[in-house]
């Protein structure tokens, strides 16, 4: 099991994450698009109780159909904070993760990567903890500013802080708003938006992220409605 020490507060928060983006790893090219398992991970919130439930679902990356899902809750434990939103969500993900019965394979968060202002959001802070192959894509561009890109799908800009490429804005369907990805982790930006791409086939969003989300949603509704705070499940195809 990964092991995950929640911080005392923001200042220690900041420096954890400072402490790990060195282990980010960006000269690995990644698993090829289209080829392996691809899993998406995303999170649902109960803020009245405090309450996250965590969903990772994983899809054949060739065919898109699923081969296993997770469900795992728990209660938040950290505020809420700018930058600092891992904290809230990494160890619902940890469990979900872990309680999938096959590997994940290439993980996609929703969420950044190295678009994050420490160059640390969640994508980089899973990939780390795992090992895995993770990148990020997020429904906006968080602090930073791109160009729009072109009207077609697969057309792209990059994501810039100062004169820094963070990520990219990429059009997923033709005469949508873009999505804003980036690597996390033992991945390239070349690669994460090509994996983006194979997995938004239908729709603006990543099937991987369409799937976690409705899961961690149903989720949630299960939990309130059965009072539970503290619970986890698997299903295997």
């Amino acid at each position: 099991m990964t092991t995950f020490r929640m911080p005392a507060d923001e200042a220690e928060a900041r420096a954890v994450q400072d402490a790990l983006r060195a282990r980010v790893v960006l000269d690995e090219p990644g698993p090829p698009p289209g080829t392996g398992r691809v899993t998406g991970v995303d999170v649902a919130y109960d803020d009245d109780r405090d309450l996250v439930v965590a969903a990772a679902v994983v899809l054949d990356a060739a065919t898109l159909e699923v081969i296993a899902a997770s469900t795992a809750e728990g209660r938040v434990t950290f505020p809420y904070v700018p930058g600092l939103l891992a904290f809230r969500e990494i160890p619902a993900v940890l469990s979900a993760l872990e309680g999938l019965p096959v590997d994940p394979g290439l993980v996609v968060c929703d969420g950044y990567g190295q678009a994050h202002p420490r160059r640390f959001g969640l994508a980089s802070h899973l990939g780390v903890l795992t090992g895995l192959p993770v990148i990020g894509v997020a429904k906006n561009p968080f602090t930073f500013r791109y160009e729009q890109p072109g009207p077609r799908r697969g057309d792209f800009t990059p994501l810039l802080d100062e004169d820094e490429e963070v990520g990219r804005a990429l059009r997923t369907q033709d005469a949508t708003k873009p999505l804003f990805v980036s690597v996390g982790h033992r991945t390239t930006l070349d690669q994460a938006c090509a994996h983006t791409l194979a997995l938004a086939r239908d729709f603006r969003q990543p099937e991987t992220t369409r799937r976690a989300d409705a899961l961690c949603r149903s989720a949630l509704r299960e939990a309130v409605a059965g009072g539970r705070g503290s619970a986890q499940g698997s299903v295997a195809n």
